[in-house]
């Protein structure tokens, strides 16, 4: 019996990744609709029934795109700031279910040389107090990706 091939999907020098954003041709990060939906400050027939990603680069407007890349939704279509596009404004939440703030934690690690937010967000999910997968824009808990650095 012959040896099974393993298919290799290369792509062309110069062609985008597959699934990557219309905006910037970097892959996305592929986040469920319903975080979509949940997110969107625009009423919800404006959404296609689609596989959606989302792209964190700070220098990239968009932050929610479909896979065919038909639909494109920046920051200014959510209800909130996202943290990966500004990770250095205070005033955005680095948590959106707990609402901590980048800037409290920022001037609690200069005044106390640690923050409590990481301990405080863990026991908020041990309580099953936690919506990330829909208050999030990234889709998963802030502990997952919290630097109070």
């Amino acid at each position: 019996m012959p040896a099974r091939r393993r298919h290799c999907h290369l792509r062309a020098p110069g062609f985008p990744p597959i699934n990557a954003c219309p905006t910037n041709s970097q892959p996305g990060k592929r986040i469920d609709t319903l975080t979509v939906k949940a997110l969107l400050a625009r009423p919800l027939t404006d959404i296609v029934a689609s596989e959606f990603f989302f792209r964190r680069d700070p220098d990239c407007p968009t932050v929610y795109y479909s896979a065919d890349g038909a639909q494109l939704f920046a920051e200014a279509d959510l209800r909130e700031k996202v943290f990966q596009k500004h990770p250095f404004e205070d005033d955005v939440f680095a948590c959106y279910c707990f609402r901590h703030t980048a800037g409290t934690i920022r001037s609690e690690v200069h005044s106390l040389g640690a923050s409590s937010v990481p301990d405080a967000i863990n026991a908020g999910i041990q309580a099953d107090k936690c919506a990330c997968d829909i208050r999030n824009p990234q889709g998963v808990a802030a502990s997952a990706t919290l630097d109070p650095s």
